[in-house]
């Protein structure tokens, strides 16, 4: 059962009863991330939430660390792209200082100009990892060429030189902008009833205030070009993508099934034809990033220097067979289970389910029944999918970057071959 209530500062408060679980998982959501940051700001959302955890008015950073430590649980942060969350997973009998814990980092934190220089160090290595580590990396690379100057296209980490540039006073106006009780969802799920949530979280949260900024978004528009950062690794990375359909839309069950038919699984079409059939690759997969006004498709694949053009020509090959040749009854039935499965046993998590109530009022104002997705899920058809590949897998709306020893001469010479286009490289 989930309920919801708003505290009189506008917080939302949502829980979901898990009456068979002993844990209990809480998440605060702030609707804010790297697309409402400046390019001189960029990475400032991230950086922030390293910030939080390393010190209170009444906590150091150890301390933090042991008094979660001290029940067995965990706490943590990550950054996304339109929110941050802030988490712990508990029993349920130490709701209390799960609660305590996450009120005073977000309430309390002291931003010392010490930690900020520490933790501006741990950052830049963070960054640094990610651009060691070229299936991470290109994703990274993919989106700058997409979105462009886009707030979208930037790194949520950040780059180093705006890393570099954050002061104490930007961070904290940051803080102050963004970390409002207007812009505050918490979300509980796991063996515990909503007025006792509603009651903790109340008494901790209240001196959260709104303010009075109006935040605005822009929507992106993409790309469609190529590009190549030449690099010594044993293989090329590369992502192949298209925009796709926003959070919201109603055809969003369409775009999973077609996901899962493409590159969801190892039985996906792509994973069977390139790696399995012919061996080209390890790893090749397409996923789903889905965003308040506009989304994403995109095929990640790494391939040998002398194979990648034919990878990308089996994936570009693929592309035409779904806008051309509706799906078999057989294919759509397996995609809908798949789809269902994976659905309901991520449900068996009090993680899962406090991020999905949370996911669902970010972006529907509403709970979703699973049985109602299910039934979504259920009542897409062949067609539908085939007109869904008609609008995205066009060859002129595609964008390819790659990131591996390759120059813009051999990518323009091999593009040439199996995928003619303009290439602004």
């Amino acid at each position: 059962m989930h309920q919801r209530t708003v505290l009189d500062n506008g917080i939302r408060v949502l829980s979901e009863r898990m009456p068979h679980f002993d844990s209990v998982c809480i998440g605060v959501w702030i609707l804010a991330g790297s697309r409402d940051e400046r390019e001189h700001e960029n990475g400032i959302s991230h950086f922030l939430e390293h910030l939080l955890f390393k010190g209170t008015e009444k906590r150091t950073a150890q301390d933090i660390a042991r008094a979660i430590d001290s029940v067995g649980g965990s706490m943590n942060g990550y950054t996304a792209r339109e929110y941050t969350c802030f988490y712990a997973k508990v029993l349920n009998r130490h709701l209390d200082l799960a609660v305590d814990l996450l009120s005073d980092i977000l309430l309390h934190s002291r931003m010392d100009a010490e930690e900020i220089e520490k933790e501006r160090s741990v950052i830049f290595q963070e960054v640094k990892m990610v651009e060691d580590t070229p299936d991470d990396y290109v994703h990274d690379l993919f989106n700058r060429a997409f979105w462009g100057d886009h707030p979208m296209g930037q790194p949520v980490l950040g780059k180093t030189e705006s890393i570099q540039s954050l002061s104490r006073e930007q961070i904290v106006r940051y803080l102050e902008d963004h970390y409002r009780s207007d812009r505050m969802i918490i979300s509980v799920a796991g063996n515990i009833e909503h007025d006792q949530v509603f009651d903790i979280v109340g008494q901790a949260f209240s001196q959260s205030r709104s303010g009075s900024k109006v935040m605005k978004r822009v929507t992106p528009r993409g790309m469609s070009t190529a590009s190549v950062l030449e690099r010594r690794t044993e293989q090329v990375h590369f992502c192949l993508g298209t925009e796709g359909l926003a959070y919201m839309s109603s055809r969003r069950f369409a775009s999973f099934i077609l996901n899962t038919v493409l590159g969801g699984g190892m039985s996906s079409r792509l994973f069977q034809e390139i790696r399995e059939k012919r061996g080209l690759v390890y790893s090749v997969f397409s996923y789903l990033p889905s965003y308040m006004d506009t989304g994403l498709l995109v095929v990640y694949a790494a391939a040998e220097r002398e194979t990648v053009s034919e990878v990308i020509q089996l994936i570009l090959r693929e592309f035409e067979t779904l806008r051309r040749n509706p799906i078999s009854e057989e294919e759509l039935r397996t995609s809908k289970e798949q789809l269902k499965g994976n659905l309901l046993l991520s449900l068996e998590s009090s993680d899962t389910r406090m991020t999905r109530l949370a996911k669902n009022e970010i972006y529907f104002n509403r709970f979703l029944p699973v049985d109602e997705v299910i039934d979504r899920i259920d009542s897409v058809t062949a067609e539908q999918i085939e007109e869904l590949s008609n609008e995205l897998l066009r060859p002129e709306h595609l964008c390819l970057s790659l990131l591996g020893p390759m120059t813009k001469r051999q990518l323009n010479r091999d593009l040439n071959q199996v995928w003619p286009m303009e290439r602004p490289c």
